[in-house]
């Protein structure tokens, strides 16, 4: 992240977003400038079931749960990814009774600030979904943090639904790992057998319903830029909404 805008950090983001929006109109930042995005396309995942997606008899709706710093701009990239029919922000490592924002937002639920992925895995498949969470959603190696959001509840995080969702991950990061990928370690932890709780109505469709809101100017629009940059075949210009899955359903 640029230094002028990693110098911003205040533990809640809204305070984060009068600041740097005060900021850029006084001193005039781009928003390239403060977005800091470094987004690049890492290898694809080639480890044990690494079969990509295919027609076949039947193809079954499957959900990815990953947690890359505040939800907003996760949910945002994956609400313009072809297959995927749904992101919906929430809260995944802890229980039922720390999930809320104001609770979360303390770091000492458990929880991760998370977003609910409901793909097609005949358009594309989990580890797929893992090479763009990696790639463009997320920093994989920063400790408990991304951007100018610090805590627990903002760590890189994979919430495998299965055992096999489980294998992929943790052989994809090692793969990463091995090949030097990223300048440090990769931290992303696996957690499964996490539930997961959906966020407030606020938060959903953030990005698309704020969209000059200067968080998502600064930290996650820049992010849907480089899904449109990188990952071409893969990006949808229209997002897919929480409101609109739901009526489809």
């Amino acid at each position: 992240m640029n230094r002028t805008c990693s110098a911003l950090f205040f533990p809640d983001r809204r305070r984060l977003s009068l600041a740097v929006g005060a900021l850029a109109l006084g001193v005039g930042l781009s928003t390239a400038a403060c977005a800091g995005s470094e987004g690049h396309v890492i290898p694809p995942y080639a480890g044990p079931a690494a079969a990509g997606p295919g027609p076949g008899p039947s193809a079954p709706t499957e959900t990815a749960v990953v947690a890359g710093g505040c939800f907003w701009g996760v949910q945002g990239v994956f609400q313009h990814v072809k297959g995927v029919s749904n992101a919906v922000s929430g809260y995944a490592g802890g229980d039922a009774r720390g999930a809320t924002y104001d609770a979360v937002s303390t770091g000492g639920t458990g929880h991760a600030e998370s977003v609910k992925i409901t793909y097609d895995p005949r358009q594309i498949s989990y580890a797929r979904v893992l090479q763009v969470f990696f790639s463009v959603a997320h920093d994989p190696t920063q400790l408990n943090r991304q951007g100018p959001d610090h805590g627990t509840q903002y760590r890189s995080a994979i919430f495998p639904m299965n055992a096999e969702q489980a294998a992929i991950a943790k052989a994809y990061i090692e793969q990463l790992d091995k090949a030097k990928v990223f300048p440090a370690a990769i931290v992303t932890r696996i957690e499964p057998d996490r539930p997961f709780f959906e966020a407030e109505g606020y938060h959903q469709d953030f990005m698309v319903r704020n969209p000059t809101y200067p968080y998502i100017v600064y930290n996650d629009l820049p992010k849907v830029e480089d899904l449109k940059r990188l990952f071409p075949a893969l990006y949808r210009p229209d997002p897919v909404l929480v409101a609109g899955a739901r009526k489809a359903g």
